[in-house]
Parts: C-alpha cells; structure tokens; sequence
C-alpha cells in the first residue's frame, strides 16, 4: 500500500489547483472530479462550463457522453450472464450470431470467443486506428461514436466483411469487439443492450442518469476538442486527430436519436457519480451485481504488460486496464490498480490496495482522457 495516497490536508488544495491550471490552461472547458477513500467521498468538485458559450456552469450532476467509460458497465453485465451460465467465456461468437465470421488474410474463418471480445485479442480492430484508405474505412464501419441512426445489425455486418488484422488471441488490440459482444447480449437476452445493462447493472446500483439514452437533455454537457488555442466544440461529422495519432469521427447528436444502435465500446452517458458508485461496487467486491469471484477475475491481468493496454506497464483484465509495472508507467498507483478511460475526455482508477477510487469526467477530447489533467488529478492525489 502507497503510505502517500491522500494523505496530508493539502491534497483537495493540489487537486483544485490541477482543475484550475487546466481550465486557466485552456486545455479544459469543464469539468467534475470525485474521490473516495475507504468509502466515503473525500473530494467533489464541478468547475468550468457545461457549455462555453451560454456560459453554463457544470454542475455535479452534469451527464456526460462516456465514449469507453461504456465498456466496464456492459462488461459488467456480460459477466454477469456468465454467472448465470447462459453465456461461457470459451463460447464461440458464432454460438449467438452465427453470421459474425470475419476472415483472415489468407481467407480462413478462425474462431472468436467471448474471451476474445471482452480482452481486445479477437484480431478486430477499430477505423480510428486506419488511415483514410483502410478496410474499415471503405466499408462505412462505425467506430461507435458516429453515423446515428445506424443499426447494431447493419455496423455488424460492415464489420464481418474486414479482414482480421491478426489471428485471435495472438495479441491485444483495441477494438469494436464489446460492440460485437453487445449484439451478443441481445441475442441471449431476446432484448436490446439498453434493457440488459439496465435489468443487470443499473437498475440493481440505483442508478438512474446512466445509460443508453439522456434522462434529462437540460443537463447534457457540451463536447469540445483540443485545437492549438482554444478548445473547439466538436459538431456532428468533426473529424478529430486522436492522442495515438489517429483520426476519430463525432456525432455528439448520436446518443440523442433513438434508432442509434447501443455501442457496447461508447454509446452510454451518464454523471460523475453514477459512475463513482459502479466503481465503488467493483472496488468493494461486486455486491448485488456481481459475485466477488467474478471481481477478482476481472480485477486479474489476463494479458500481462506486454498488452500495453493503457502505455507501459499496463496489462488488460476484463472491462478494463490493470497496472501490472507501476515503475514502467511510472505511476505511483499500486500494482493492481484498475484504469480506463473515453475518447469525449473522461477517466477514472480505482486503487484497490489504498481503497482509493478517482472519477475525473470532463466534456474537451482528449485532454480528460490522456492529456497533462489526467496524470496531474493522479499525482494530486498520492503527492
């Protein structure tokens, strides 16, 4: 356990002054941060715009587009079937959509499992990661976070007729696999992803402003993108040059049009502390939606830090990154620490070792996802 993860009566004063130097920065337009430890909130704060140019404030109970802060709660839900037996991590995708059969390069039909989808080793990718003249891009797949009105079947469909960068299993990639694994879920439970997350994660938790559609649009926040001066606010069909060097298409009026299919990889929005009270159940052992085994497993590196999941140092457990080298990040996190993150600007970890659990939801792509804000809050809180 790190002896100097909020300790001292100065750390809210270092976290304000994180918040404040981003925002005076301008490499932030809004944000809220929340922190737990042992269980209890040590820190929340909202500061900034909602939206810029009306001048509204953020408010702690702003919702946010999540991006991948999506993936832990579907995954969340995935688990749970698992629990219930009516889905096996071995399973063969083409169990439950018996179309879904990508090739490889040389033609041959491999087998994806469920395990593949949920640790990004199934040899699918994402069109943020090609260039203009990718497979993806010229079948018109979704990344998730754009085309609304697309269907799950349709982007589905587009997806299988890529071929597979790499065999499955053979390594970590990132990638549309918990889209895949959210038609999945709709043919095991008869229903929509939206039904299930909310039968088996939300409605359990209490938690009502997370999910699949906006429970209130008054309290939408505005998203905005990193330019050289300014952040820009981000309009449908923007193209944006991500942290990783590739180019990511919005449509923040995605989550707003009701045929737009759920992205299990980004189509959730929520608030700060909805997604504070999912961790805080992961953190203290699952209870009621999970069972503790299953934490633990999705708690375990199942990739090992070759993965990079998140940088150096970072491995891949089920929903989410886990530190395996805390001296190759560096990070003063402790090992086993649990990190992800979404591309409209939003992070979180949870420090299990220090019962710590970080939330930081911002509205500026990618500057709250992996900019100086993300490790300064980090470092806030240990130093």
């Amino acid at each position: 356990m790190s002896s100097s993860a909020f300790k001292g009566a100065d750390v809210s004063d270092r976290l304000d002054r994180a918040i404040d130097n981003a925002l005076a920065d301008n490499r932030l337009v809004g944000t809220v941060v929340i922190v737990a430890r042992g269980g209890k909130i040590a820190y929340r704060r909202a500061a900034g715009f909602a939206d810029r140019e009306s001048q509204k404030p953020m408010q702690t109970d702003s919702i946010f587009r999540f991006a991948s802060v999506t993936k832990p709660f579907v995954t969340a839900a995935v688990m749970r079937l698992i629990e219930d037996g009516v889905v096996r991590l071995d399973d063969p995708v083409t169990r439950f959509l018996p179309d879904f059969q990508p090739r490889l390069s040389d033609g041959s039909v491999p087998v994806i499992s469920i395990r593949h989808l949920l640790t990004h080793t199934s040899g699918l990718g994402y069109p943020f990661q090609e260039g203009s003249d990718g497979h993806y891009r010229r079948l018109d797949v979704s990344d998730g976070l754009d085309q609304p009105g697309l269907s799950l079947s349709e982007n589905l469909r587009r997806l299988a007729a890529a071929p597979l960068t790499a065999a499955p299993g053979s390594g970590f990639r990132y990638s549309l696999g918990m889209d895949v694994m959210g038609g999945v879920v709709e043919s095991v439970t008869g229903g929509s992803l939206r039904d299930a997350v909310r039968k088996l994660v939300t409605d359990p938790l209490g938690i009502v402003d997370t999910g699949f559609a906006v429970a209130d649009v008054e309290r939408l926040a505005t998203n905005y993108f990193n330019s050289e001066s300014v952040p820009v606010r981000i309009t449908d069909g923007m193209v944006v040059l991500d942290a990783f060097n590739g180019s990511l298409t919005f449509a923040p009026s995605r989550i707003l049009d009701p045929n737009s299919y759920p992205s299990g990889g980004g189509g959730m929005v929520g608030t700060a502390g909805d997604v504070l009270h999912f961790l805080e159940t992961i953190r203290l052992g699952g209870g009621p939606i999970l069972k503790p085994e299953t934490v633990e497993m999705m708690a375990t590196d199942q990739l090992g830090p070759q993965a990079a999941a998140c940088g150096p140092g970072w491995g891949f457990g089920f929903g989410w990154a886990v530190l395996a080298d805390p001296h190759a990040v560096p990070s003063p996190q402790s090992p086993g620490t649990l990190h992800w993150a979404g591309g409209y600007g939003n992070s979180w970890f949870i420090d299990r070792a220090n019962a710590l659990t970080v939330v930081a939801m911002t509205n500026t792509a990618f500057e709250g996802m992996s900019g100086k804000f993300v490790s300064d809050i980090r470092d806030a809180v240990y130093n």
